[in-house]
């Protein structure tokens, strides 16, 4: 094993120099002392916390950042508008994902599905799936996004009533929505009810369970030495060593992998079965099922593609919508002027409901809600969940960009030139919180910057799919089940909103963003606990 390290480190070292000195150079590009050769910026970037590496170094760099990965090897953080633009929707295809621990880990997670696949087999792919993910198939699961939430208040108030003092009760945010999201995925994707919210015990909800933090947690300074060093080994003995490796990372990787893969060919199956016998239901898979049947035989996904693809919807659709809705529900209980609102904005909304002779709220009633609006896309801005992406440069190119870069030889330039084989870190947390764009109270939550129209014309460069944000990427490889979250989310804050109210548990401890590339709440000095935002909950008065 030590000698397979020295060798890995030796690999790493030869590419590192060699790019180093490749004909186009990003020495010139300011950005922060690196620690060490060995280490370069990647503790500081990977250990500080999520999302403080962004900000520090975008505020005092700007959009274009360069810092050091292990050996000295240059690598890029971008956040700036029109160079995102060009990156995710003008050249793509010339920035893939990168190579080493992170594509292992999402071949190994989620196989050959549409955040792995490139070039034509991610078209392939994207055009078979979008007939299940748009905008009428999406409200069509409204009525299930519905059952679940009502069934998260139901378990709430029976968590209060049976509390010592009847009125109010500390519960682990993120452990409640974490089981009710994978049972609305369950329902509205694949038609199968996981339980998870009634403490059923099923194969994927064990392998499913604090999986975040296994895989996203707080690295080691080894680890984060093995991973940038794995950048430089090819994504097939990756794998071969991640499906070999006793370490517990792994294995709980391919416990998650083998459950849900038992579970997709279950579904696959029974969902085929159902469309031959003229059955089929409106859930995500049946909908992919029905399509891949209906297109031309070289359009269409295999068998094992299927699987993947159910995979990564389990696990995309799973945890960022509860780690959102968790760290939506911790502003308010923050920001009880800005609940306060809310509620009253969902009341008079329901009110408004009973005047015209119905007992429950429409998508359409949620929609028109524009507070509500506001709020769920200030969440989104402030806390993006997968708050940076990765690429990698396949070609030499040129970047434009949206405002002219000082280099440290100070020459003024409007685009830079990238060499072939760069690893780029998308900061979608930096762009965010991007005062040209957002104002200059961007660091701030306020929903009410949704309600200014004038600010919403500054906006000028067209990148992210709803609201010009970053949250749900941009572009060709854009989430393409974002109208979906945003149908679930919406439904979860007018029922949790509408029945509780809710309030900082313990003050005097200090909850902080952890993650390395999806962000979770952890509370400083309990992370052995996992995720984790205590919020204390009560009965909503409607006097």
């Amino acid at each position: 094993m030590i000698a397979a390290l020295y060798s890995l480190s030796a690999v790493a070292l030869l590419v590192a120099v060699y790019r180093k000195y490749a004909r186009l150079s990003l020495g010139d590009v300011p950005g922060p002392k690196p620690e060490s050769f060995l280490l370069g910026n990647m503790r500081e970037l990977l250990q500080g916390g999520a999302t403080e590496a962004d900000s520090r170094w975008t505020k005092e760099f700007g959009g274009i950042v360069k810092f050091k990965a292990p050996f000295g090897e240059n690598r890029l953080m971008i956040s700036d508008p029109k160079a995102l633009q060009y990156i995710l929707h003008s050249s793509a295809y010339h920035f893939t994902k990168p190579h080493g621990f992170r594509k292992a880990i999402t071949r190994i997670l989620n196989g050959q599905s549409l955040v792995s696949a490139e070039g034509d087999v991610h078209k392939r792919q994207r055009k078979a799936m979008l007939p299940a993910f748009g905008g009428p198939e999406s409200k069509a699961l409204f009525p299930v996004f519905k059952s679940i939430s009502e069934g998260l208040v139901s378990h709430w108030h029976d968590v209060i009533s049976t509390s010592e003092d009847k009125n109010s009760v500390v519960v682990n945010t993120p452990w409640w929505l974490s089981r009710a999201t994978l049972d609305a995925i369950g329902e509205a994707a694949f038609d199968y009810k996981f339980g998870a919210l009634d403490d059923v015990d099923t194969q994927l909800k064990r392998a499913y369970n604090n999986i975040v933090m296994t895989l996203f947690g707080h690295p080691s300074t080894p680890r984060i030495f093995l991973e940038a060093c794995s950048e430089y080994l090819p994504t097939g003995a990756l794998v071969w060593l991640f499906n070999a490796l006793p370490f517990r990372r792994f294995v709980r990787l391919r416990e998650a992998c083998r459950a849900s893969a038992d579970t997709a060919a279950s579904l696959v199956k029974e969902k085929g079965e159902a469309l031959l016998d003229g059955r089929g239901n409106k859930d995500v898979m049946s909908l992919l099922v029905k399509a891949n049947v209906s297109t031309n035989e070289k359009a269409r996904l295999s068998e094992e593609e299927l699987y993947s693809e159910m995979r990564i919807i389990l696990f995309a659709g799973h945890e960022t919508t509860s780690n959102s809705l968790t760290l939506m529900l911790w502003e308010l209980a923050k920001n009880l002027e800005i609940q306060n609102r809310l509620r009253d904005e969902i009341r008079a909304t329901e009110t408004s409901i009973r005047g015209r002779g119905a007992n429950e709220f429409s998508l359409a009633d949620i929609e028109n809600m524009q507070y509500l609006q506001a709020f769920l896309k200030e969440g989104l801005r402030f806390h993006p969940v997968a708050s940076n992406m990765f690429r990698r440069a396949a070609q030499d190119d040129v970047i434009p960009l949206s405002k002219p870069m000082r280099l440290n030889s100070g020459e003024i330039v409007g685009e830079l030139a990238v060499p072939e084989g760069t690893s780029i870190i998308i900061s979608v947390a930096a762009y965010n919180r991007d005062k040209s764009l957002w104002g200059a109270d961007a660091d701030v939550f306020n929903p009410d910057r949704w309600l200014d129209t004038e600010n919403k014309q500054k906006k000028s460069i067209s990148v992210g799919v709803i609201g010009n944000l970053m949250t749900f990427s941009s572009g060709l490889r854009s989430c393409i089940g974002w109208r979906f979250a945003m149908t679930e989310m919406q439904c979860f804050l007018v029922d949790l909103v509408n029945n509780f109210e809710f309030a900082i548990a313990y003050p005097e401890k200090r909850v902080r963003r952890e993650g390395s590339g999806l962000m979770f709440p952890v509370v400083a000095g309990e992370e052995s606990d996992g995720v984790k935002l205590p919020l204390r909950i009560s009965v909503a008065s409607r006097d």
